[in-house]
């Protein structure tokens, strides 16, 4: 298995960081809607991320997580530049439909703001008019201004303190764009699923096409396992090889969330025993015995880190 170097980091909150690896086959085929599965050691959880970026000349893809898990918050931890990630599958997932928007708007809420950036830029690439439109909890927590201003005509900040941009949920910036281009062709929506479900709704009255993307539990990522089925309408699809890209006017956002929900108990308990284990090595600094290990792992009180849900509503989303 090869290893793939990590080249670049930086922490954008005290959960959310990106990392920037060196793989130049994958970014030579990256194409925008995208995503990868990562194992980041060798007996590691495999676990699936948007490309956020890709660099062709450079040969690096961007991935930009945030700590809500064992394995995520454990990356966080581990994984520093010099550093590798032990296996990186992909890109997976049909790409983006690109060609043939004349006007189009790319909407981000919270983490979903990094992989809409590869929209904006291909849909302005291929000629199209783009708005931007960004939401986030306040301003400490925006990042990628500048990268978005690049490829934006326009470009919408919502922030639920009003610290930056409008105050408000980020249907208020799709609600503007509307407003001032009533010739919208297409909102791409990426965020948390009532954030996208949001969006669709914003948009339905007004029957502009809109494209949600969508990350549902996956185990495989090649259809096999049947673990990220999503409904649309009568019909049901895999978002690893259907998707990610699906019309959001259809999709069933609350069997989504559902299902999302499934492994909550266990995904809790995992964090709650590796965070047990990270103190009690922070806290045993001698070479203990397995017994005096075992004692004091015994005696740590095990509660909840206190991670954001990664279901709930992103702040501007």
């Amino acid at each position: 298995m090869s290893n793939f170097a990590i080249v670049a980091r930086e922490d954008f909150s005290d959960v959310t960081y990106l990392l920037e690896v060196q793989h130049p086959l994958m970014a030579k085929a990256a194409r925008a809607g995208q995503f990868v599965i990562v194992m980041s050691t060798e007996h590691g959880e495999r676990i699936p991320l948007t490309i956020a970026d890709f660099d062709r000349k450079k040969g690096t893809i961007t991935l930009v997580i945030q700590a809500v898990g064992k394995t995520t918050r454990e990356m966080q931890q581990d994984c520093k530049v010099g550093d590798s990630l032990y296996a990186v599958t992909g890109p997976m997932g049909i790409p983006s439909h690109i060609d043939k928007v004349k006007k189009v708007a790319c909407v981000g809420g919270g983490l979903g703001v990094a992989p809409i950036f590869p929209h904006a830029r291909a849909f302005k690439e291929a000629g199209a008019y783009v708005i931007g439109i960004v939401g986030f909890r306040n301003k400490k927590l925006m990042f990628w201004e500048d990268k978005f201003k690049k490829y934006c005509d326009e470009f919408i900040v919502c922030t639920d303190d009003g610290s930056a941009g409008i105050k408000g949920l980020i249907t208020e910036g799709i609600k503007q764009a509307i407003e001032k281009h009533p010739d919208l062709d297409e909102v791409v929506a990426i965020g948390p699923p009532i954030m996208m479900r949001g969006c669709a709704e914003a948009t339905r009255p007004h029957n502009i096409k809109t494209i949600v993307s969508l990350n549902p539990l996956m185990v495989d990522g090649t259809g096999m396992c049947g673990g990220c089925r999503v409904k649309l309408g009568d019909e049901i699809k895999f978002a690893c090889v259907d998707g990610p890209d699906f019309d959001g006017h259809k999709v069933d956002f609350d069997d989504l969330m559902t299902r999302l929900k499934r492994f909550v108990p266990e995904e809790k308990a995992a964090l709650q025993r590796w965070s047990a284990t990270c103190r009690m090595k922070n806290e045993i600094h001698a070479e203990p015995t397995l017994a005096a290990a075992l004692a004091a792992m015994a005696e740590m009180p095990v509660e909840s880190p206190g991670l954001p849900d990664p279901y709930e509503d992103v702040g501007g989303g």
